[in-house]
């Protein structure tokens, strides 16, 4: 039986993607994605801890990012966990865990210090497969709701 690696992240950008050119056509983009999450503890505190991932973006995907993606934008992204191994000059194994994004939707507006592109971009859905592949959007959530209104349902 096959496994499943697959990642779902929503957050900000630390800094700006760290683009490299590499042998051939070969680009890979570095980025850090912060993810928060808050909650309530005991006392009914509001605590926010905040989760740091570094992401690789390889090819096409790489150029968009560089063009587009700044320092706090907003990203949701899906990829897979890829974790490098090496061994340190002291002889100690060291790992690596990143996420190695297949594909990310910029959102919000575009951040203030970006370059190129028109205004919608920002907004339209990167992947590394053909567009007639491309999942269909999300129905709005007015939509949701007047389509729900009318149905029998038990619940």
């Amino acid at each position: 039986m096959a496994g499943v690696n697959k990642v779902i992240l929503l957050g900000n950008l630390g800094a700006d993607p760290e683009v490299k050119y590499l042998e051939g056509d070969n680009v890979v983009a570095k980025l850090r994605l912060a993810t928060t999450e808050s909650y309530k503890d005991k006392t009914g505190n509001r605590v926010e801890q905040t989760e740091w991932h570094d992401l690789e973006i390889w090819g096409a995907l790489a150029k968009v990012a560089e063009q587009y993606l700044r320092k706090g934008s907003q990203l949701y992204v899906e990829g897979k966990i890829k974790t490098d191994s090496w061994q340190d000059e002291q002889g100690q194994n060291r790992y690596r865990t990143k996420i190695r994004v297949l594909s990310f939707t910029m959102l919000g507006g575009k951040p203030e210090d970006a370059t190129g592109g028109s205004p919608s971009a920002p907004q339209q859905s990167t992947q590394q497969r053909p567009a007639s592949a491309a999942p269909t959007s999300a129905p709005k959530a007015q939509e949701m709701v007047s389509d729900t209104e009318d149905d029998d349902l038990p619940f």
